[in-house]
């Protein structure tokens, strides 16, 4: 069996949302621990760990709760970075590997940074038919969306490829659904894309999104 990729001290950027694999991330920056991080990992041309969180709040405040978070997280890889003024940094972020968390540290300034095993790419799976509704449901809400705001972040014209891809459709019906936090996380950790899509169709069929 082969041993998992390790990375040592990565920075983690706690949040109150789960960033899939192949999703984009827009973050507005301001609290120095993560100015400097994020000016660090763009210098370095290195990602930054995103997890969600499970107590806390993604700013710090006084007399708050400390952050806990989940230990699986997604990598983040800084697409494009701007600074509209001083004291404050606009991020595009894409999400690439999962990894597990297997030691985390606080430093005094208040980051946390965790030495993590990279979790397996999701294994390229075709849409069954039974699911291909889902497909055809996410390609018409992605296409009003691009309608919409062509310039939006979240404005993205699928491949025929990726349309039928499990994991891909899946990974970004997770990101559109107003579910749990809690349920969006299981889902991102689940290593079986098809199984993720099957609950994803369970909810869109309930909802009515995709009959």
């Amino acid at each position: 069996m082969t041993p998992p990729l390790t990375l040592s001290s990565l920075p983690l950027f706690p949040l109150g949302s789960v960033l899939f694999p192949g999703g984009v991330l827009a973050l507005r920056v301001f609290e120095v621990r993560y100015l400097d991080m994020v000016r660090k990992c763009r210098q370095a041309g290195a990602p930054f760990g995103v997890v969600s969180l499970t107590q806390g709040s993604e700013v710090r405040q006084a007399g708050a709760p400390e952050e806990q978070f989940s230990d699986v997280g997604t990598l983040a890889v800084i697409e494009q970075l701007d600074t509209p003024q001083p004291g404050l940094v606009t991020l595009l972020c894409r999400g690439s590997q999962r990894f597990r968390i297997t030691q985390r540290s606080h430093l005094p300034h208040g980051l946390w940074i965790a030495n993590v095993d990279h979790i397996g790419q999701d294994l390229p799976v075709p849409v069954p038919d039974d699911l291909k509704k889902a497909a055809n449901a996410l390609a018409q809400v992605l296409n009003t969306l691009q309608q919409r705001d062509p310039d939006a972040a979240s404005a993205i014209t699928p491949t025929a490829a990726q349309l039928d891809d499990c994991g891909w459709v899946a990974n970004r019906w997770c990101e559109l659904l107003p579910v749990p936090l809690a349920l969006k996380q299981r889902l991102m950790e689940l290593d079986n894309p098809l199984v993720r899509l099957e609950l994803v169709g369970d909810v869109l069929e309930r909802t009515g999104i995709a009959q």
